[in-house]
């Protein structure tokens, strides 16, 4: 009969495996009742994972399963390539990250260019950005800002970790469980709608 500790890596391992989002110190806290404590199960569950196909990585406030890097460009042959999101779609994403929130008029003035509202309903329906409240100034503007979901899908801890130097990084699909075959690389890789790819470009800030 395998003991407490060992019973509780396997049954965070899968708690983490079977959720399509990261999940949190706090929930993994909740599935298993101290001792252990979530920080040492965690810590145990990812030295495991060194070395092997999967690892265990901290992104977007929880923890999720990825692919390891370095088989990324071997998976990528297999994996089908995805619809890139338009030079339009990522300069915008990229002007959202680093001002939020901001207005759409701003972003405009940012880029030098008009925005199509097909622009902003792409970002919309990919879960990218989300509407934080108005700006009290002329017609009351909606403020633009990331979602949750732009965490994970750049492979982020948080806002704090975005790219420095201005330049934002927009290449694959969108991360996701070990299952569907995402990779660590995605950590510095960025949007397009949801698949799994390589290759694209950059969104200057």
């Amino acid at each position: 009969m395998e003991d407490a500790f060992e019973h509780a890596v396997r049954l965070v391992e899968a708690f983490i495996f079977a959720s399509a989002e990261p999940v949190s110190a706090g929930a993994v806290a909740k599935l298993v009742p101290e001792p252990p404590s979530a920080d040492e199960v965690l810590t145990a569950l990812q030295a495991r994972c060194r070395g092997r196909g999967v690892h265990l990585v901290e992104v977007a406030g929880g923890w999720q399963f990825r692919t390891a890097l370095d088989l990324a460009d071997e998976l990528s042959a297999l994996m089908q390539k995805p619809r890139r999101l338009p030079r339009a779609a990522m300069e915008m994403l990229a002007i959202i990250a680093q001002y939020q929130p901001v207005t759409r008029a701003e972003i405009e003035e940012i880029r030098g260019a008009s925005l199509s509202q097909a622009t902003v309903d792409l970002l919309l329906e990919a879960g990218l950005i989300e509407p934080k409240g108005v700006k009290e100034a002329s017609g009351r503007p909606t403020l633009w800002a990331t979602a949750p979901a732009f965490l994970a899908h750049f492979g982020l801890r948080s806002l704090r970790d975005l790219p420095g130097g201005g330049v934002l990084m927009v290449e694959a699909g969108p991360p996701g469980p070990a299952s569907g075959g995402a990779s660590e690389r995605e950590q510095h890789d960025g949007p397009s709608p949801p698949s799994s790819a390589e290759e694209g470009g950059r969104a200057p800030f």
